[in-house]
């Protein structure tokens, strides 16, 4: 007689050959470990603060004031006629989520060593967690750009209806990124003294303190290669009403799945080494 239920639940761990694929069914079937790391990386984000969930508001608002005088009054940028405080504000929000995640998901396979070489789950749970923990952040920080759209009387248009794609687009972005560098970071130990680095270059290479209406014409499909442009103009499209720069946006999507999926790819080719080279 077969022992159904032991069959039912038998697993077989095997390590990956080649180039292969997520497995989205093995994912679901560990949903509830899933949850677990997403609630817990939510937890002990702010634990033993005295401001808690505030520094979601006040870290942005630092990058906010600081920017506005130093690009809005001094530099004084072209913003087509938007305040600087809410054309830096539409801007920097969605890029301390990117930033953010990208740096937290970039160590967790790291951070998480101890547990990785003890029992089995599927690796790619990691660098995802902050990718999904991270939105309460960002839900949070929306009500600053809320407030900030409220006192300058800015309306959304019909370009609002973009928002879903766009946060979408804004979470593949540091997903991708974080799978490629978590499975780097495993092997080369530079990829944490790097990440400040990229951080502060990628700042730079988007359109965060400045409109990419500022790049000549012929450079600015090339420049939307970087897909956070993309995720940042589709933004001000969608909150200020600004003409939508649809190549931009169209390139900023491929780019993104793009990303996402090489990262996928190369996360599960990597993960046979884990447990060896940590």
């Amino acid at each position: 007689m077969v022992d159904t239920a032991r069959t039912e639940n038998t697993v077989t761990i095997r390590p990956p050959s080649g180039w292969e694929w997520i497995d989205f069914k093995e994912l679901f079937a560990y949903r509830d470990l899933f949850y677990f790391l997403v609630w817990r990386d939510i937890k002990i984000l702010y634990a033993q603060t005295i401001m808690g969930f505030s520094w979601a508001i006040f870290n942005p608002l630092i990058q906010i004031v600081i920017f506005s005088i130093v690009f809005g009054r001094v530099a004084k940028l072209d913003t087509g006629g938007i305040p600087y405080v809410l054309f830096s504000t539409v801007a920097i929000i969605p890029w301390t989520y990117m930033s953010e995640s990208m740096r937290a998901s970039s160590q967790s396979l790291v951070q998480g060593q101890a547990v990785l070489g003890k029992i089995y789950f599927p690796r790619v749970l990691y660098p995802i967690t902050p990718i999904l923990a991270k939105l309460v952040d960002f839900g949070i920080s929306l009500v600053l750009l809320l407030l900030i759209m409220v006192w300058y009387r800015v309306m959304p248009t019909w370009n609002v209806l973009l928002l879903p794609v766009l946060i979408v687009m804004m979470m593949a972005v540091p997903a991708g990124m974080g799978l490629w560098l978590s499975a780097l970071a495993i092997r080369f130990r530079d990829v944490k003294f790097a990440m400040p680095f990229v951080i502060r270059m990628l700042i730079y290479s988007a359109p965060v303190l400045y409109s990419a209406t500022s790049i000549s014409p012929e450079y600015r499909i090339l420049y939307a290669l970087n897909p956070i442009v993309g995720v940042i103009e589709g933004f001000r499209s969608a909150l200020l009403g600004t003409p939508i720069m649809w190549d931009s946006l169209l390139v900023g999507v491929i780019m993104s799945g793009l990303l996402l999926f090489s990262g996928m790819l190369y996360f599960k080719k990597m993960e046979r080494v884990f447990v060896d080279v940590i």
